[in-house]
């Protein structure tokens, strides 16, 4: 099963960052981040496909925080790249995306992305809030 949505800011992506590390029946899935100047993008793969209720409850939570999204076809190559294996850094390089996490849930990696980005700019942007 796999979500995609559009976060508007890091506090968000956090949250659900959080929500995937705490529910047992997501501990195997994996999250892709992507920060964009005007918010995030979080796809959600989960290996197996989730009761009806599990899903909706997952699509409820996703749903209150984002707004589902449409992927675009850069988009589209940029997950194919990484699910086929090529590395983080040659997929930002070829498709000039910002990956902020990819695979198991890491709350740090978005906290320090946060945190390294504001403090290179001198103030946070919204995004960053």
């Amino acid at each position: 099963m796999e979500y995609v949505y559009f976060l508007s800011n890091a506090s968000v992506t956090l949250r659900i960052v959080n929500y995937f590390e705490t529910m047992p029946f997501l501990s195997s899935a994996s999250l892709t981040v992507i920060h964009q100047i005007n918010g995030w993008i979080v796809r959600i793969r989960i290996p197996f496909f989730l009761s009806c209720q599990e899903d909706a409850n997952v699509k409820a939570f996703l749903s209150e925080l984002g707004t589902k999204f449409n992927v675009n076809m850069k988009l589209q190559m940029v997950f194919w790249n990484l699910d086929i294996g090529e590395s983080v850094i040659n997929v930002m390089r070829n498709y000039q995306v910002v990956i902020v996490s990819y695979g198991k849930p890491n709350f740090n990696r978005i906290q320090n992305f946060r945190e390294e980005f504001s403090r290179g700019l001198g103030y946070q942007p919204e995004t960053l809030a």
